[in-house]
This record gives C-alpha cells, sequence and structure tokens, in this order.
C-alpha cells in the first residue's frame, strides 16, 4: 500500500464510491485511496421496505469488492485521526497516509447511548429500528396483536429524516389490512414541529395520517426508554404558545407529569437511534460546534482547510442527509478538486441544498419529497416521463420507483460514476 496519494478518500459508502468513480471517469491516471474498513456494502434506503416485509434484505447488500471503482486502492483500514496542517490522515493498521486533496464522507454512525435504556432496549429486541435491523422490525410488526404501536425519532440530526414516519404509515396500513385497526392505537412522536418542513408534502401526509387515525405528536423528544414497564420517557420541547394541555393519555395510557416527563406505555417501540459525525470527526478540529464536518454549504470545500472537502452524512448541510443528496453534491466536489488541481480557485458554488425523501405512504404509495436549503418543493421534471404530474400526492408510480427504479439506479448509475 502507498503512503501518499493525490486524493485520498475516507469512506467506501455512497458519497465516497460516487466520488472515486466520477474523478476516474474524468481522469483515469488520478491516484486515489479509499479508507474503508467495511466488507460490505449496503443500499440503506430499502430498509424501510425490508422493515415492512416487502424487500429482501440479502438484496441490499454486495461485496464492498463489488463496488470499488477500478482503479483506485482500496485501504482496508479504519480512519483515526487527522493532522490537517500536516495534509496527514491516520490510521488503525496502516499508520499514516498523506494526500494533496481529501475528501472526507465516512457517513455517521448510531449512538443509541444518548437515550438511556436504548441500547438495552435494542440488544434485548423491546424496542426495533429499521436503522439497525430492519429484519427485526418486519418481525415484530408480524406478530404484533395490539396494543399502542409507537414510532420516534431523536432531537440529533439523522440519515434520511423522513424515515422514522414511513414505516409509521406501513405499519398502520399492514395493521389495517390484518384486522387489527380497531385494537391498535399507532402513535408517531417527534421533536419536530410539523410532520414535514415542505408544506404541499406536509398536506398530503396530514391526510396520511387522519387516514390511518394515527396520534400525531408534534414536540415530543424522547430521552428515556424503560425496558422492564415498556415506557417511553419524553420531554416537550414546544415553546410555551404550543403548548397543548389536552391529555389525550386516556386513550393512550400516556401521562403527563410536567413537561420534563411525558410517558407513554407501547407494545411496541420503532425508534431511530440518536445519530452522531464517527468519534475520530467528531474529536477533530474539522468540525463545527454541534460536532459535524465544517465545510461550505454550497461548494462543500472546508471552511477551514482549502484541500479538504466534505459530503454526505458526516457534512453540516442544513438539508436532509439522503443517497439523493450525494447524488447532487459528487459533482460539485469532483468539480472542484480538479479545479484546484489545475490551480483555479474559482470554486463550484452551485449546491443549492438539493435533497430529496421518498416517503411510502402505505404498500403501493410514496409521496416523493424533494426539496432544497428553503424547503422549496423542487420536483424532478423527468417525473412527467413516467406520468406523475404532482409527486407531492401519493401515487403508485412512486412505489415502484421506490422499489425498482432507484436500486437499479444505485447499483448500476450513481456507483459507477454515471449521471443519473
Amino acid at each position: 500500500m502507498k503512503s501518499h496519494y493525490q486524493i485520498l478518500i475516507i469512506g467506501g459508502g455512497t458519497g465516497g464510491i460516487m466520488t472515486a468513480a466520477q474523478l476516474l471517469n474524468k481522469d483515469k491516471n488520478l491516484e486515489i485511496g479509499i479508507i474503508e474498513p467495511a466488507q460490505t456494502h449496503y443500499y440503506q434506503p430499502a430498509w424501510t421496505l425490508v422493515g415492512a416485509g416487502t424487500y429482501d434484505y440479502k438484496k441490499t447488500a454486495k461485496p464492498m469488492a463489488e463496488v470499488m471503482p477500478k482503479g483506485v486502492d482500496w485501504i482496508k483500514d479504519y480512519a483515526t485521526g487527522f493532522d490537517a496542517d500536516k495534509n496527514t490522515v491516520t490510521t488503525k493498521t496502516n499508520g499514516n497516509v498523506t494526500y494533496d486533496y481529501l475528501v472526507v464522507a465516512p457517513g455517521l454512525v448510531m449512538e443509541p447511548s444518548m437515550i438511556e435504556g436504548l441500547p438495552e432496549a435494542l440488544e434485548k429486541g423491546i424496542a426495533c429500528s429499521n436503522y439497525t435491523n430492519p429484519e427485526h422490525t418486519w418481525e415484530t410488526i408480524k406478530n404484533f396483536k395490539g396494543g399502542n404501536a409507537l414510532f420516534t425519532q431523536p432531537t440529533t440530526p439523522i440519515k434520511c429524516g423522513g424515515a422514522p414516519q414511513k414505516i409509521a404509515y406501513l405499519a398502520a396500513d399492514y395493521f389495517r389490512k390484518n384486522g387489527l385497526k380497531d385494537k391498535t392505537n399507532v402513535i408517531f412522536a417527534t421533536p419536530g414541529s410539523v410532520i414535514f418542513g415542505v408544506k404541499p408534502v406536509k398536506d398530503t401526509l396530514m391526510k396520511v395520517i387522519d387516514r390511518y387515525g394515527i396520534h400525531f405528536k408534534p414536540f415530543y423528544a424522547p430521552y428515556k426508554i424503560d425496558v422492564e414497564k415498556k415506557i417511553a420517557h419524553f420531554n416537550h420541547t414546544a415553546p410555551e404558545e404550543n403548548r397543548c394541555i389536552i391529555n389525550e393519555g386516556n386513550e393512550l395510557g400516556e401521562k403527563m407529569l410536567g413537561d420534563a416527563d411525558i410517558q407513554i406505555p407501547f407494545d411496541i417501540l420503532h425508534i431511530a437511534p440518536p445519530q452522531a459525525a464517527p468519534k475520530f470527526v467528531r474529536e477533530s478540529n474539522l468540525v463545527n460546534a454541534a460536532g459535524w464536518l465544517d465545510v461550505d454549504h454550497h461548494s462543500l470545500q472546508h471552511n477551514k482547510y482549502k484541500n479538504i472537502f466534505g459530503l454526505g452524512d458526516v457534512a453540516a448541510l442544513p438539508t436532509a442527509k439522503t443517497g439523493a443528496a450525494i447524488r447532487k453534491q459528487v459533482p460539485v466536489v469532483v468539480e472542484n478538486i480538479l479545479l484546484l488541481k489545475n490551480h483555479k480557485d474559482n470554486l463550484n458554488k452551485s449546491y443549492n441544498g438539493y435533497s430529496s425523501c421518498p416517503l411510502v405512504t402505505g404498500y403501493g404509495k410514496m409521496v416523493l419529497a424533494e426539496f432544497d436549503y428553503q424547503n422549496n418543493f423542487t420536483p424532478d421534471p423527468k417525473l412527467k416521463q413516467m406520468l406523475v404530474f404532482n409527486s407531492a400526492k401519493e401515487h403508485w408510480r412512486l412505489w415502484m420507483l421506490k422499489k425498482y427504479m432507484l436500486p437499479n439506479l444505485y447499483w448500476n448509475k450513481m456507483l459507477k460514476g454515471k449521471n443519473v
């Protein structure tokens, strides 16, 4: 293994693989190394469908060797730290690797310990999560006989912000189809103020919530799971004027002991664990105050070190952390590295925060939320070719896009560096 690369990439996820593939498509002579310890690459967007029993988990995985672009050195190791002043990355077993340009794309990590009792709840199977074990989610939903089905998410940023509600809709649809609707309370509790920040999409989702009779609890931030009693504890995060004093607890068994402790008993708990940048990134001098990689929101160049770029889930960007966002970020990073390499500093600053969230609202139904930094709804004109004229409304063709077309595009186009 070499100890120096023109371009060093940390992370063999969507961002790292796409960046390497697009760089090599532009110049096959570039010396590129990717630091990635994992042997398997996962297509995680399908895990929502796995958790609802409508996608095979095995089909979401491929050997890392299969997706690694030809012409890249795969450094099978863990990055453990940076010395950005000396253009150096430290690794666990291979020593130091130096670079001319660095792309930081290691994704994020699950930090369940940020909610008291959650590690034990996940370990004992009391809680399920599509983020960690979607097959267990499906077992939990399939074996449910009635009671409180509680779906929630943390106060931290998470990958695919819509995922915690998608599984709530799919579960509600499954319970309805299997005669459990009248025996079940489906509850969606979120620290957020609205179901979704993009208005046309929000309007559709509120109708979906109404259709399923879901108990929607905004401003609910989970902070503790009582594994023995199967009770989730929440803080109320709303400003005073948004507080709702109505206690619906009679039906749900919900108890409000002031704003600091709201208790909801559960028979099923699906939770997105709290998430954070990997420890070696958090503990470096490359992050902002919140612990995410400090990059320019439009050029994706690091705000202090001009030969470092960051993208994907690790980046401190005020938009949703999705593969769709990475698809628009990678070309900007690739162009900017090549501009700097050719001694041009007039960088591409065109990334506008585009992200998209395929919101599955039931079996065979989906809404596609596409938006930018300002939460403007920005649907792709190509959807008209699929005869989808308003992707903020539920459509079966969007479900087909999610289940069949997007995985195919991911493996065969995106990871090969082709334009999509």
